[in-house]
């Protein structure tokens, strides 16, 4: 099952999209602002989805929105996770950082009022601020049902499924500081989308993630080259702390980023990003 978020007719709505990603069925929703997440909940609780609640629309008519437009909380983000990424980062100013092995998964945060939709334009801050801009494909989780200390053999029981965002990320900010929050949560530094697709439909741990900047492909890794797998990064988030329905998990990002490329390069105004994983579809939005 797909589920999204979008507007039509000058209302938000929340439903799901036929399989073919061509068509929209709305679901009566009493707060269709918060977008996927309260049928999230709502189905964490065992509850059913609610029923239909208009005609389907071609997707084409509809301007599709982040499913979770602003959520539950800050994502967790996952860093140097797929092994060419962190070989590419070998040669770059986080070379002194690298570690010899990697025993335990970078855990970051981006703050949850960057997303924006899977269309939307992403807003490059004033040069007096940054100018190391970069992009970073990713599949994200969303957690199902919540839970303490999940066990890696019990995780994917808490998946509820996957959508796609683009980490974007000032550079300069990030080595500026030393702690990644602030290079990771600009306005409108989270696309996401273009829809949630349930775990029953796709396996997160065997898909591919690509991405390609102006029309050509920068990025292309299968998730099955994570250096830490989504059981364990679930395992890792929720130790110690409760993860709750309607969580996100940034799981990293393959090779390829501009940081990592010689002379890097940065994206700039009118510069477009596609990001493209297998079972779920693609999110690109425009850079200015």
């Amino acid at each position: 099952m797909r589920m999204a978020s979008w507007q039509w007719g000058g209302r938000d709505h929340v439903g799901t999209i036929s399989a073919d990603g061509r068509e929209a069925t709305p679901l009566a929703v009493a707060d269709a602002s918060r977008g996927v997440l309260p049928l999230i909940q709502a189905l964490a609780q065992g509850e059913p989805l609610p029923p239909p609640s208009g005609a389907r629309l071609p997707v084409g008519v509809i301007e599709l929105r982040a499913p979770l437009p602003r959520p539950l909380r800050g994502l967790f983000c996952i860093g140097r996770n797929y092994h060419a990424h962190a070989a590419e980062l070998a040669g770059t100013v986080f070379g002194g950082t690298m570690p010899k092995e990697d025993p335990w998964p970078i855990v970051f945060s981006k703050l949850a009022e960057c997303v924006v939709g899977p269309y939307e334009r992403v807003r490059l801050p004033s040069p007096s601020v940054s100018v190391q801009i970069d992009y970073e494909s990713e599949l994200a989780v969303v957690i199902g049902r919540g839970g303490i200390d999940i066990p890696k053999n019990r995780a994917m029981d808490h998946v509820f499924g996957y959508t796609i965002i683009n980490d974007v990320t000032a550079r300069d900010v990030q080595m500026r500081h030393q702690q990644w929050d602030l290079g990771k949560s600009f306005d409108t530094f989270c696309p996401m989308g273009p829809w949630i697709v349930t775990g029953d439909e796709l396996d997160g741990n065997a898909t591919r993630v690509r991405g390609w900047v102006n029309g050509a492909l920068r990025q292309d890794g299968l998730t099955r080259d994570m250096i830490h797998d989504i059981p364990t990064l679930i395992e890792t988030c929720s130790r110690g702390i409760t993860l709750y329905p309607g969580d996100v998990i940034a799981t990293g990002t393959p090779a390829g980023v501009g940081m990592g490329l010689d002379p890097p390069q940065w994206l700039g105004a009118g510069d477009r990003v596609r990001i493209e994983i297998d079972g779920i579809g693609a999110i690109e939005n425009s850079f200015g």
